[in-house]
């Protein structure tokens, strides 16, 4: 079709896109999941660079595909997002080939020999995945987004284990020791790439609530994990992160953190809490969010391909 025209995102866009992808999410997981202030934290991000990074595609007067590059390692590993309405995949394979060339782009501005591309699909696309094998993507890792029903007579707030203690994030020296514990509890994380203070204050957008962040200390060891929720999601309160210390795992403090989280948000009235997760994950956590009645909501592949810079 010749009626296809790309261009790149400007804030302004911000309704249509979210249009779109809650389009997508009929189609995908059959409800509409995104929020428009998400979308709008996304172009308005301070490292956006929309200019270069952002692709629109319009058939006519309809948005059809919508593509987001960004590339917080500074080197190879650069990431993106692609969304596309089924019956327009010559959309989106010149989506695909755009924002190859800006990974290349990107990854030799960054002085590294190639460009490491991750996007993330859900495991039932509309994206043609045929599109992204002929091209050599391959998948690499898989994630659920689980989810859980809450009420308040069934999960009230738990009292924590003994010797530990827990404080929200309002104060500024709290945030800071909450973003240094994501940082090392996170560490070893398939995919997390390490964030200054700043950078993680400009990931988590405009709309996180500190009261609704908490740090657990114990007796003797200081600061041992990190619970950040958020409650600005319209189809249900979100777990962004739960991460305890390597030295102090096993002594039930996750546990006890994702029942508080259960009851803080049950008595906010919310019958729904969610999360991600790496079913690959290291430290057990798929189990012990199954193991406290989460269950999978939607699957997502990590899709990998490797692309040379010219002259690397």
């Amino acid at each position: 079709m010749d009626d296809l025209t790309i261009r790149p995102a400007v804030p302004a866009d911000a309704a249509e896109i979210c249009d779109l992808l809650n389009a997508v999410d009929l189609i995908e997981i059959g409800r509409a999941e995104t929020d428009l202030h998400s979308v709008r934290d996304d172009l308005s991000h301070p490292e956006a660079g929309l200019a270069e990074n952002s692709w629109l595609a319009h058939r006519g007067d309809r948005l059809v595909g919508y593509g987001l590059m960004w590339d917080d390692s500074g080197a190879d590993r650069i990431d993106m997002d692609s969304y596309i309405l089924p019956e327009h995949q010559d959309a989106g394979e010149r989506l695909l080939e755009l924002m190859e060339a800006q990974a290349v782009r990107r990854a030799a501005a960054n002085g590294a020999d190639r460009a490491v591309v991750h996007l993330h699909l859900n495991v039932r696309p509309t994206l043609d995945v045929s599109l992204l094998t002929g091209r050599g993507w391959r998948t690499v890792r898989k994630y659920h987004v689980l989810t859980r029903a809450i009420t308040g007579a069934g999960d009230p707030v738990p009292s924590p284990p003994e010797g530990i203690a827990l404080r929200d994030c309002r104060e500024e020296a709290d945030r800071r020791a909450a973003h240094a514990l994501v940082e090392e509890t996170f560490a070893e994380h398939f995919d997390h790439q390490p964030s200054t203070y700043q950078k993680w204050l400009d990931d988590l957008g405009a709309h996180i609530d500190w009261s609704r962040v908490w740090i657990a200390s114990a007796a003797g060891s200081g600061d041992v994990a990190i619970l950040l929720t958020r409650n600005d999601r319209e189809s249900m309160g979100w777990i962004s992160a739960l991460g305890v210390r390597k030295s102090e795992r096993g002594r039930g403090i996750a546990g006890y953190l994702l029942r508080h989280a259960f009851g803080v948000y049950a008595g906010y009235g919310r019958d729904t809490i969610g999360l991600g997760v790496d079913t690959e994950n290291v430290t057990g956590a798929l189990r012990l969010y199954e193991a406290h009645g989460m269950r999978t909501h939607f699957a997502v592949d990590t899709w990998e391909v490797t692309l040379p810079v010219s002259g690397g």
